[in-house]
Protein backbone atom coordinates (compact mmCIF):
# COMPACT_ATOMS: atom_id res chain seq x y z
CA UNK A 1 0.00 0.00 0.00
CA UNK A 2 0.72 3.67 -0.51
CA UNK A 3 0.79 6.31 2.10
CA UNK A 4 -0.30 9.02 0.39
CA UNK A 5 -0.21 11.85 3.11
CA UNK A 6 3.61 11.22 2.83
CA UNK A 7 3.54 10.36 -0.58
CA UNK A 8 7.49 10.59 -1.76
CA UNK A 9 9.07 7.25 -0.17
CA UNK A 10 5.82 5.55 -1.57
CA UNK A 11 6.00 6.59 -5.34
CA UNK A 12 9.89 6.22 -5.12
CA UNK A 13 8.94 2.22 -4.33
CA UNK A 14 5.87 2.41 -7.01
CA UNK A 15 8.53 4.05 -9.83
CA UNK A 16 11.41 0.99 -8.89
CA UNK A 17 8.83 -1.62 -9.31
CA UNK A 18 6.72 -0.07 -12.43
CA UNK A 19 10.58 -0.02 -13.94
CA UNK A 20 11.30 -3.57 -13.93
CA UNK A 21 7.98 -5.82 -13.59
CA UNK A 22 5.01 -5.60 -15.75
CA UNK A 23 2.08 -3.39 -13.50
CA UNK A 24 -1.40 -2.91 -15.67
CA UNK A 25 -2.39 -0.73 -13.49
CA UNK A 26 -2.41 1.32 -9.88
CA UNK A 27 -5.53 1.28 -8.01
CA UNK A 28 -6.76 3.58 -5.10
CA UNK A 29 -10.34 3.21 -2.74
CA UNK A 30 -11.21 6.72 -1.83
CA UNK A 31 -13.42 5.68 0.62
CA UNK A 32 -11.33 2.60 2.17
CA UNK A 33 -8.41 4.87 3.37
CA UNK A 34 -8.59 7.87 5.77
CA UNK A 35 -11.73 7.32 7.12
CA UNK A 36 -13.34 8.64 3.43
CA UNK A 37 -12.38 12.03 3.53
CA UNK A 38 -10.28 12.52 0.69
CA UNK A 39 -12.14 12.58 -2.81
CA UNK A 40 -10.33 12.49 -6.21
CA UNK A 41 -9.98 16.12 -6.07
CA UNK A 42 -8.03 16.82 -3.23
CA UNK A 43 -4.33 17.67 -3.91
CA UNK A 44 -3.08 14.58 -1.45
CA UNK A 45 -3.80 12.23 -4.72
CA UNK A 46 -1.66 14.53 -7.20
CA UNK A 47 1.62 13.45 -6.81
CA UNK A 48 0.10 10.10 -7.39
CA UNK A 49 -1.32 11.49 -10.80
CA UNK A 50 1.51 12.62 -11.84
CA UNK A 51 3.83 10.02 -11.51
CA UNK A 52 1.37 8.01 -13.06
CA UNK A 53 1.45 10.03 -16.01
CA UNK A 54 5.35 9.91 -15.81
CA UNK A 55 5.12 6.44 -15.74
CA UNK A 56 2.65 6.03 -18.55
CA UNK A 57 0.55 3.76 -16.58
CA UNK A 58 -3.39 3.38 -15.78
CA UNK A 59 -4.95 4.49 -12.40
CA UNK A 60 -7.99 3.09 -10.98
CA UNK A 61 -10.51 5.22 -8.52
CA UNK A 62 -12.96 2.54 -6.91
CA UNK A 63 -16.13 5.03 -7.99
CA UNK A 64 -19.84 4.46 -6.63
CA UNK A 65 -21.34 3.29 -3.16
CA UNK A 66 -19.24 1.17 -1.83
CA UNK A 67 -20.63 -2.36 -0.25
CA UNK A 68 -19.19 -1.46 3.37
CA UNK A 69 -21.00 0.11 5.43
CA UNK A 70 -18.56 2.85 5.36
CA UNK A 71 -18.92 6.34 3.86
CA UNK A 72 -18.96 6.26 0.04
CA UNK A 73 -18.79 10.24 -0.70
CA UNK A 74 -15.80 10.15 -1.53
CA UNK A 75 -16.50 7.92 -4.37
CA UNK A 76 -18.81 10.33 -6.66
CA UNK A 77 -17.58 10.27 -9.75
CA UNK A 78 -18.29 14.17 -9.89
CA UNK A 79 -14.99 14.35 -7.91
CA UNK A 80 -13.02 13.21 -10.60
CA UNK A 81 -14.39 16.02 -13.61
CA UNK A 82 -11.94 18.07 -11.55
CA UNK A 83 -9.23 15.86 -11.39
CA UNK A 84 -9.50 15.10 -15.71
CA UNK A 85 -9.28 18.30 -16.54
CA UNK A 86 -6.07 19.15 -14.31
CA UNK A 87 -4.63 15.74 -15.63
CA UNK A 88 -6.14 14.93 -19.07
CA UNK A 89 -2.72 13.01 -19.83
CA UNK A 90 -4.12 10.56 -17.39
CA UNK A 91 -5.63 7.07 -18.40
CA UNK A 92 -7.88 7.00 -15.53
CA UNK A 93 -10.56 4.00 -14.93
CA UNK A 94 -13.66 3.82 -12.90
CA UNK A 95 -13.99 0.95 -11.14
CA UNK A 96 -16.59 -1.53 -9.39
CA UNK A 97 -19.14 0.32 -11.30
CA UNK A 98 -20.73 4.24 -10.34
CA UNK A 99 -23.54 3.25 -8.69
CA UNK A 100 -26.16 5.39 -7.88
CA UNK A 101 -24.39 7.79 -9.99
CA UNK A 102 -24.31 6.10 -13.22
CA UNK A 103 -25.11 8.95 -15.28
CA UNK A 104 -22.96 11.28 -13.75
CA UNK A 105 -20.27 8.66 -14.87
CA UNK A 106 -21.11 8.40 -18.45
CA UNK A 107 -21.32 12.04 -18.90
CA UNK A 108 -17.98 12.48 -18.01
CA UNK A 109 -17.03 9.88 -20.24
CA UNK A 110 -18.68 11.32 -22.83
CA UNK A 111 -16.10 14.76 -21.85
CA UNK A 112 -12.67 13.22 -21.06
CA UNK A 113 -11.05 10.86 -23.36
CA UNK A 114 -9.15 9.16 -21.00
CA UNK A 115 -11.85 8.53 -18.43
CA UNK A 116 -13.17 4.44 -18.53
CA UNK A 117 -15.32 2.39 -16.42
CA UNK A 118 -14.77 -1.05 -15.41
CA UNK A 119 -17.57 -2.94 -14.07
CA UNK A 120 -15.57 -5.16 -11.86
CA UNK A 121 -17.81 -5.99 -8.59
CA UNK A 122 -21.17 -5.43 -10.60
CA UNK A 123 -22.95 -8.23 -11.94
CA UNK A 124 -23.62 -7.98 -15.82
CA UNK A 125 -27.16 -8.46 -15.53
CA UNK A 126 -27.37 -6.11 -13.18
CA UNK A 127 -26.03 -3.47 -15.51
CA UNK A 128 -28.20 -0.29 -15.83
CA UNK A 129 -29.69 0.09 -19.29
CA UNK A 130 -28.84 3.79 -19.79
CA UNK A 131 -24.77 2.17 -19.29
CA UNK A 132 -26.03 -0.94 -21.92
CA UNK A 133 -27.16 2.25 -24.40
CA UNK A 134 -23.93 4.01 -23.68
CA UNK A 135 -21.99 1.40 -24.63
CA UNK A 136 -23.78 0.70 -27.65
CA UNK A 137 -23.39 4.19 -29.08
CA UNK A 138 -20.61 6.78 -27.78
CA UNK A 139 -19.15 4.36 -25.51
CA UNK A 140 -18.12 1.26 -27.12
CA UNK A 141 -14.27 2.04 -26.14
CA UNK A 142 -14.90 2.80 -22.91
CA UNK A 143 -16.11 0.24 -20.70
CA UNK A 144 -14.49 -2.91 -19.11
CA UNK A 145 -15.22 -5.99 -18.16
CA UNK A 146 -14.53 -6.96 -15.13
CA UNK A 147 -15.21 -9.75 -12.32
CA UNK A 148 -14.86 -9.75 -8.75
CA UNK A 149 -13.98 -13.27 -7.75
CA UNK A 150 -14.42 -15.04 -5.05
CA UNK A 151 -17.45 -13.24 -4.65
CA UNK A 152 -18.54 -12.50 -8.47
CA UNK A 153 -16.98 -15.66 -10.38
CA UNK A 154 -15.30 -15.01 -13.28
CA UNK A 155 -17.51 -18.00 -15.05
CA UNK A 156 -20.77 -16.03 -13.82
CA UNK A 157 -19.60 -12.64 -15.44
CA UNK A 158 -18.13 -14.08 -18.47
CA UNK A 159 -21.86 -16.22 -18.84
CA UNK A 160 -23.99 -13.57 -18.05
CA UNK A 161 -21.67 -10.53 -20.39
CA UNK A 162 -22.77 -13.05 -22.80
CA UNK A 163 -26.35 -12.87 -22.61
CA UNK A 164 -26.18 -8.78 -22.87
CA UNK A 165 -28.32 -7.11 -25.84
CA UNK A 166 -24.97 -5.87 -27.09
CA UNK A 167 -23.93 -5.89 -30.99
CA UNK A 168 -21.25 -8.59 -31.45
CA UNK A 169 -18.43 -5.83 -31.83
CA UNK A 170 -19.60 -3.77 -28.61
CA UNK A 171 -19.17 -7.17 -26.91
CA UNK A 172 -16.08 -7.65 -28.24
CA UNK A 173 -14.84 -4.78 -26.97
CA UNK A 174 -16.52 -5.22 -23.56
CA UNK A 175 -14.98 -8.51 -22.95
CA UNK A 176 -11.07 -8.24 -24.51
CA UNK A 177 -10.49 -5.47 -26.76
CA UNK A 178 -10.77 -2.77 -24.55
CA UNK A 179 -8.89 -3.90 -21.45
CA UNK A 180 -6.51 -4.66 -24.07
CA UNK A 181 -6.19 -1.73 -25.12
CA UNK A 182 -6.37 0.12 -22.12
CA UNK A 183 -4.09 -1.69 -19.94
CA UNK A 184 -2.07 -4.19 -21.90
CA UNK A 185 -1.25 -2.30 -24.99
CA UNK A 186 2.00 -0.59 -23.19
CA UNK A 187 3.40 -3.98 -22.01
CA UNK A 188 2.65 -5.33 -25.56
CA UNK A 189 4.70 -2.46 -27.46
CA UNK A 190 5.68 -0.16 -24.64
CA UNK A 191 8.61 0.51 -22.44
CA UNK A 192 8.94 -2.71 -20.30
CA UNK A 193 8.35 -4.94 -23.60
CA UNK A 194 11.12 -8.05 -23.11
CA UNK A 195 12.74 -9.71 -26.28
CA UNK A 196 11.84 -13.23 -24.55
CA UNK A 197 8.21 -13.75 -23.89
CA UNK A 198 8.89 -17.33 -21.87
CA UNK A 199 10.29 -14.45 -19.13
CA UNK A 200 7.76 -12.24 -19.44
CA UNK A 201 6.00 -13.99 -15.98
CA UNK A 202 1.82 -13.04 -15.78
CA UNK A 203 0.31 -13.17 -12.69
CA UNK A 204 -2.48 -11.46 -11.15
CA UNK A 205 -1.02 -9.37 -8.48
CA UNK A 206 1.98 -8.70 -10.54
CA UNK A 207 -0.24 -7.21 -13.39
CA UNK A 208 -2.55 -5.36 -10.20
CA UNK A 209 -5.70 -7.45 -11.48
CA UNK A 210 -6.06 -8.22 -7.90
CA UNK A 211 -9.71 -9.52 -7.80
CA UNK A 212 -10.84 -7.90 -10.71
CA UNK A 213 -9.83 -11.26 -12.81
CA UNK A 214 -10.61 -9.92 -16.65
CA UNK A 215 -7.43 -12.00 -17.33
CA UNK A 216 -5.94 -15.26 -15.51
CA UNK A 217 -2.56 -15.72 -14.77
CA UNK A 218 -0.50 -17.41 -17.39
CA UNK A 219 2.83 -19.62 -16.66
CA UNK A 220 5.90 -19.37 -18.61
CA UNK A 221 4.99 -21.70 -21.44
CA UNK A 222 2.11 -19.46 -22.65
CA UNK A 223 2.37 -16.84 -25.22
CA UNK A 224 0.79 -13.36 -24.60
CA UNK A 225 -1.57 -13.59 -27.54
CA UNK A 226 -3.02 -16.46 -25.96
CA UNK A 227 -3.33 -14.71 -22.63
CA UNK A 228 -5.31 -11.61 -24.24
CA UNK A 229 -7.53 -14.12 -26.12
CA UNK A 230 -8.61 -15.87 -22.90
CA UNK A 231 -12.04 -14.00 -23.12
CA UNK A 232 -12.45 -12.76 -26.06
CA UNK A 233 -15.95 -14.64 -27.49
Amino acid sequence: GMNLLRPVPSLRALESYVRNNPVAYVSVGPAFWGDGMYPPSDAVYYPLYAKCCELNIPLCMNAGLPGPPIAGDAQNPLYLDRVCVRFPELKLCMIHGADPWWDTAIRLMIKYPNLHLMTSAWAPKYLPQSLLHYMRTRGKTKIVFASDAPVLSITRCVSEARQLDLPAEVMDNYLYVNAQRFFFDRLLFGEIMRDDLGDFLFDQHVLGLGDHQFLGPVGRDQQLPQLLKLFRP
